[in-house]
């Protein structure tokens, strides 16, 4: 009887609100003990980085930490390195309280690191967008679910970093605006993940000449169309094969999730395509996209990271979180 009630008062909140939560969390390097000849150096298993069991023990209580006070339905990651990691990861958040029944992770590719996911909800598959064959540049993760009989489709994204030219995501946006080409502008789809891309690319990419090899085109404004729409979600008009970015509906003090040299950027992205918009199956609750900015997450004016020294020899101190901060967003299911 215990168990029975137990149930029908969690059915009674999961339904009775119909809110679904989602996030996305770069959690920074989740390596697992097990040597597979990819890992970067200072995550050797058991060498004199002292990349070990007790630190491998307090990056998982830690990253779960973040997870759980977050306590998502569906999150996305990013740096996970193997699906060994994710299970770990996901045994310790189950350790603290938070159960994620369903996972998946794109590991078809040899890449160092890989995005995956934790859900409270089944999906209906779980496969892979191929981006270019090479090691060079992660698959996407795309999972399908249906809720409350609607179709939502949720892709997992790490596209490569800024040490690199804008023409190195464009390849990442034109394999995933191809994918949902495939699928329809007008499904319910939401693209997240670790974009190395601010919501204002187009006009912050300009002040590094490195960057901007495309003649102004980037990625996530001009290929995913989040160019066109550029005000709060309330106020923004219906602009044929795009998606909204959320952060236009944050105020903008608040529209970060990494810091570099003192200045608060964004990296980390939710967006959302235009039936999320209309407010009638599955659509995105006005205001709700944040960063999760705990304050145990910051050290003095950077956010508080994974802490590995700088010497010779890099060396874990046992102290820390991620680089990132994670981001997360409410949907109303009617």
């Amino acid at each position: 009887m215990r168990h029975l009630l137990l149930a029908l008062l969690f059915c009674a909140t999961l339904f009775g609100e119909k809110i679904l939560k989602i996030a996305t969390y770069n959690v920074e390097n989740l390596f697992d003990l097990q040597k597979s000849g990819h890992e970067y150096s200072e995550y050797i298993p058991n060498g004199p980085s002292l990349w070990n069991q007790k630190n491998y023990k307090i990056k998982l209580h830690n990253i779960s930490q973040v997870i759980k006070e977050i306590d998502a339905d569906i999150i996305a990651l990013q740096e996970v390195e193997s699906l060994q990691a994710l299970l770990d990861l996901r045994f310790t958040l189950k350790q603290h309280g938070l159960y994620y029944q369903y996972y998946s992770i794109a590991d078809k590719k040899d890449t160092t690191i890989k995005v995956a996911l934790l859900s409270k909800i089944p999906f209906v598959y779980s496969k892979e967008v191929s981006v270019t064959q090479t090691l060079e540049y992660r698959n996407i993760l795309e999972n399908k679910f249906i809720v409350n009989g609607k179709e939502l489709y949720i892709f997992v994204n790490h596209w490569k970093s800024k040490s690199g030219a804008e023409s190195r995501r464009i390849i990442s946006a034109k394999a995933l605006k191809k994918r949902v080409s495939e699928i329809g502008f007008d499904k319910n789809i939401i693209l997240l993940g670790d974009f190395n891309s601010d919501y204002e690319e187009y006009i912050k990419f300009k002040r590094k000449r490195k960057h901007n090899d495309t003649d102004g085109i980037t990625g996530i404004n001009h290929i995913l169309g989040t160019i066109n729409q550029r005000d709060r979600a309330s106020k923004v008009k219906y602009a044929q094969d795009s998606f909204y970015n959320l952060w236009y509906d944050a105020d903008r003090e608040d529209r970060y999730t990494y810091i570099y040299r003192g200045k608060k950027e964004v990296l980390d992205n939710i967006l959302i395509s235009q039936p999320l918009l209309d407010e009638k199956d599955i659509s995105y609750i006005h205001g709700s996209i944040s960063n999760f900015d705990k304050e145990y997450l910051f050290k003095k004016k950077s956010i508080n990271r994974w802490e590995v020294s700088r010497a010779k020899v890099r060396k874990h101190k046992g102290k820390g979180y991620s680089d990132h901060l994670s981001a997360t967003a409410k949907f109303r299911i009617n």
